[in-house]
């Protein structure tokens, strides 16, 4: 279990630092027209939005309400492997807290919690508006 906690601590903090490097070298609705339009770039983005969404999968069955699922899926869609990360050391701080094995992170449902989706779905919000503010407020 040490080593899912190292990997999903690697991949947060690595996703965060490609992001903020990325952020600061270009806006992220500046992406050049025949970048958004190559097919590689459209199928790279497209399959890892069909990961995400089969992540969130899971997540919709082990979260136990609606309104939860639903932040999620947004989180997951807008955060990508940064939220994937998260929500993986938690479920993993979990199974230290309660006790059991990696059975507990994969097998045991939630009672489906809003207070952290919701809290990533306005950080999220507040770094789209930031990113776009040259294309909203040109």
């Amino acid at each position: 279990m040490n080593a899912l906690r190292f990997w999903f601590s690697l991949v947060l903090v690595g996703m965060l630092g490609v992001i903020g490097w990325a952020s600061n070298r270009c806006a992220l609705f500046e992406i050049p027209g025949e970048v958004l339009r190559h097919p590689w770039f459209i199928a790279t983005l497209f399959d890892a939005y069909l990961a995400f969404v089969a992540f969130w999968v899971w997540v919709a069955w082990k979260e136990g309400t609606t309104a939860a699922r639903a932040l999620w899926l947004v989180v997951i869609l807008l955060w990508g492997n940064p939220a994937i990360a998260l929500y993986m050391l938690l479920e993993l701080a979990r199974v230290r807290r309660d006790g059991g094995g990696l059975d507990a992170v994969f097998t045991r449902k939630r009672p489906g919690a809003l207070t952290l989706p919701a809290i990533l779905l306005g950080l999220g919000l507040v770094v789209y508006l930031i990113g776009a503010k040259n294309v909203l407020f040109a």
